[in-house]
This record gives C-alpha cells, sequence and structure tokens, in this order.
C-alpha cells in the first residue's frame, strides 16, 4: 500500500463518521497528527463532526484550537463544524463567537447557528438570526434551515412567526418533505392548533416513520389517545416499521388517555413483533400508565425490576413519585424521592415533591422537618414559569411572581377560577408549602 495522504486519511475518517464510529475517528485523527500528514479543511470539518456526534466540549475544543495553529480559523467549511459543535454542546455563546468571526458564510453556516440557538431553548434569537438571513437577497433557505426556525418557533411559543414560516416552506417547495412536515406538526400541536398539525401531515404524500410519529406524540399529548392508536395501526398496515421513539409516543398516548391495556400490549410486543428492545424510557412510560390508574404495586414492583444509570432512573423515578404523591401513597413517595436523592437526580424536585407529599397525608412534622433539611443544604425550588403569544407580544409569568404586566387582572382571574373549583369539588391536590408565604396570598399553585 502507498504511503497514506492527506486524502486517504481523510476518507478513511469519513469513513468512520458513516459507520457511526466517531470514537475510531477521533483516534485516526490523532494518529495523522503524530505523522507527517499535514491535515487540510476537511480533515478538521471531519474530526470536529466526531466531537458533535459525541458531545464532546473538550476534545472540540482541543480540535479547535489545532485549527487556530494550522490557519483554518477563517475556513467557511470548519467553521461551519465549530458552530455545528458549539451548539450540540450547549455553548452557544462559543458558536456564536465563531459565527461572527467568519468572513464569508453560506447557507450551512447560516443553518448551523440558526439551529444551536433553537437546539438550546433560545427560540428568539434563531428566529433573530433568520430575520438577518432573510436580509441577504442571494440566499436561499433550505430544508434543514426551515426545519430549526420552525423548531425555534415552537420552543418559543411563535404561532404567528410559524405560520409565516410555513408559507416559506410552501413558497421553496419543501411542505412534503418528511422531517419539515414533522417540525410542523410539532410546532403546530405545541401552540395548540392540532387541526392544522393534522392537515400538515396529511398533505406528505407517502409519509415515513418520522412524521407518522410526531403526529402520534401531537395527538397524545392533546388527550387524543384514540387517535394516536389509529395512526399507529395505520403505520402498520402500510408496512411502517415503528423505532423506539415511536414507541415511546403511543406509550406515552395511551397512558395519558388510560388505555392501559392497550399499552401494556404493545409494550410487550415490541420485541418479538417489532424487533423493538425496550429501554429505560419505555418502562418509564408503562410505569407512568400505571401510576395513573392507580396500580402503584405494579408500577414500584416493575421499577425496582430494572437496572437503568442514574440519569434514566432520576426519569423513572421521578415519574413514579409525582404519581404517588398526587395519589396519597405516601411509602412509594419516600422511597422514590430516596432513590433521587441517593443519585444525586432531581435532588430539588424530589426534596419539593416529598414535602408535599407529606402535606397531603397530613404528616406536618415531617413536611416541616424537611423544609429546615432544605435551607440548610441550600435546596430551592427553580421557580416555573409559562407564556403565551398575543399578537406581536410574549407574555412569561413565573410562579410566585405577581409583577408583571396586567398581574392584578391575571390573579383575579385566578381567585375566580379557584373558587368555581372549590365548589365543583376540584381542588383536591391543591398545595402551598412550596410556595413562600407572601405569594401564597396572592396566587394558586395548580
Amino acid at each position: 500500500m502507498p504511503e497514506p495522504n492527506v486524502v486517504s486519511y481523510t476518507s478513511l475518517l469519513s469513513g468512520y463518521i458513516s459507520a457511526s464510529k466517531p470514537q475510531l475517528c477521533l483516534w485516526m485523527f490523532r494518529e495523522m497528527h503524530n505523522s507527517p500528514v499535514l491535515p487540510n479543511e476537511f480533515t478538521f470539518a471531519t474530526a470536529v463532526n466526531a466531537c458533535s456526534i459525541l458531545v464532546d466540549l473538550q476534545k472540540g475544543k482541543q480540535v479547535h484550537g489545532l485549527v487556530e495553529v494550522f490557519g483554518f480559523r477563517f475556513n467557511l467549511v470548519v467553521c461551519s463544524s465549530l458552530v455545528d459543535m458549539y451548539g450540540k454542546c450547549n455553548e452557544v455563546d462559543f458558536a456564536q463567537l465563531v459565527f461572527d468571526s467568519m468572513a464569508d458564510k453560506n447557507v450551512v453556516s447560516w443553518t448551523s447557528m440558526i439551529t444551536a440557538y433553537a437546539q438550546n431553548g433560545r427560540g428568539n434569537e434563531a428566529l433573530e438570526v433568520f430575520r438577518e438571513f432573510n436580509l441577504l437577497d442571494w440566499e436561499i433557505p433550505n430544508k434543514f434551515m426551515l426545519a430549526s426556525v420552525i423548531n425555534a418557533c415552537a420552543s418559543s411559543g411563535k404561532l404567528v412567526s410559524g405560520k409565516t414560516t410555513h408559507g416559506a416552506v410552501i413558497r421553496h417547495g419543501h411542505d412534503s418533505n418528511d422531517v419539515v412536515a414533522s417540525t410542523l406538526v410539532d410546532m403546530y400541536a405545541k401552540c395548540g392548533c392540532i387541526v392544522y398539525a393534522a392537515r400538515v401531515f396529511r398533505r406528505v404524500r407517502n409519509p415515513c416513520v418520522i412524521p407518522y410519529t410526531s403526529m402520534i406524540v401531537a395527538s397524545g399529548k392533546h388527550g387524543l389517545g384514540k387517535v394516536s392508536i389509529e395512526l399507529f395501526e395505520e403505520m402498520i398496515d402500510k408496512r411502517i416499521k415503528p423505532n423506539d421513539v415511536t414507541f415511546v409516543a403511543v406509550l406515552h398516548a395511551c397512558s395519558h388517555s388510560s388505555l392501559v391495556d392497550q399499552g401494556l400490549e404493545y409494550f410487550n410486543s415490541m420485541s418479538w413483533k417489532h424487533g423493538v428492545v425496550p429501554e429505560a424510557k419505555h418502562y418509564t412510560c408503562v410505569v407512568d400508565m400505571l401510576s395513573r390508574t392507580g396500580r402503584f404495586d405494579e408500577a414500584y414492583r416493575l421499577a425496582k425490576s430494572i437496572q437503568v444509570n442514574p440519569n434514566e432512573g432520576a426519569s423513572l423515578w421521578g415519574t413514579l413519585l409525582s404519581a404517588s404523591r398526587l395519589h396519597g401513597r405516601l411509602d412509594i413517595a419516600v422511597e422514590a424521592s430516596k432513590r433521587l436523592i441517593e443519585s444525586d437526580q432531581q435532588v430539588d424536585g424530589a426534596y419539593v415533591t416529598l414535602s408535599n407529599a407529606y402535606v397531603l397525608a397530613g404528616e406536618w412534622e415531617n413536611a416541616n422537618d424537611l423544609r429546615k433539611k432544605m435551607k440548610q443544604t441550600g435546596v430551592c425550588k427553580e421557580p416555573g414559569c409559562s407564556w403565551i403569544d398575543i399578537k406581536d407580544s410574549t407574555y412569561v409569568f413565573y410562579a410566585g411572581n405577581i409583577l408583571f404586566l396586567r398581574g392584578t387582572e391575571v390573579l383575579r382571574m385566578l381567585k375566580e377560577l379557584e373558587r368555581e373549583m372549590k365548589e365543583k369539588g376540584r381542588s383536591k391536590g391543591l398545595v402551598f408549602v412550596d410556595v413562600e408565604e407572601e405569594a401564597m396570598e396572592e396566587t394558586v399553585d395548580h
């Protein structure tokens, strides 16, 4: 075999990426760095891509350092991959610095920057970057950019911007694309427009598993469990193979629509019928499904029977904790809280939920002891927040904070809703223990 050169090395790196072996890609990159062969822009872009896949910020920064040393700091291809890498590693500000340093930008680099903001919950900034891009008459958005913009609209609740972007999708001929259609379905569902989501889905000529899964998720979250099941069965009839995400979606839909028997049937058929091995996320859905219908002993036995890592266990035991607290199963709530605290996962939420469980059970002494322990260890609950987009303005509300526009009007409406709930016997489960005393007099913990 002739002596390896930059082309053969880079081809090998790309091959490892294509074979889903980013670790080997970085190993070979290191071997190349120790050889006389000098890397080119595509070598660096491939190595950075490996760091993105692994979400390895430390190695990504090391490769970035070599980019600077070898004089590729302003290279279009390399910088676009760096923006993408920093975005995937939750370092959006670094991504912005690289993006701003680029003398030339193309649709790929703009898409990487928009995606970085959208993936990290900074939808408003993603939309601002897209507005800047639209001022460039010589560039046309591609399907990947439009999908990222739609995700940004979904995460920030910008229905009007979402509809405007949908118009751009249609103008550029991407409305039947599976990925774009899936993001539109998700956006409309998150903005409360499930009918629009269904229309978008039905416009896709031959949908694959991706739009089907998005529509199943959307229907389930809107309490349309039977619709989710119909869509799932439609998939199977069309010989479209469901994946692990599809099963999470259909199990979640069954859980939230009290379709336990149907959900258990799907869960039990995953391996032998569809070739999908159940993972921790599927077990979590089943635990949630059983808990919602009061079958706590079954849910508890299932939770104890599976081996999961701390992150997966946090979701599993967190689900059981919330349900057992709501239904007054203090024994299971205590055990679930201990599991979360011992694994150092969701500690703040575990303390708060267990405290509320003690209150519901009338065990005020235990609740007070736990509250004291929370203060001693510096544990506090992050305030919840929600928002609504009206015309061109976004209104954000934080739990326990009445200092916002039209706050008095909103509080008056909350008081009226609280009164009606009590009249109809729907006030069970209202707990004020994790709200500061001044706020308790003004807000409803719902």
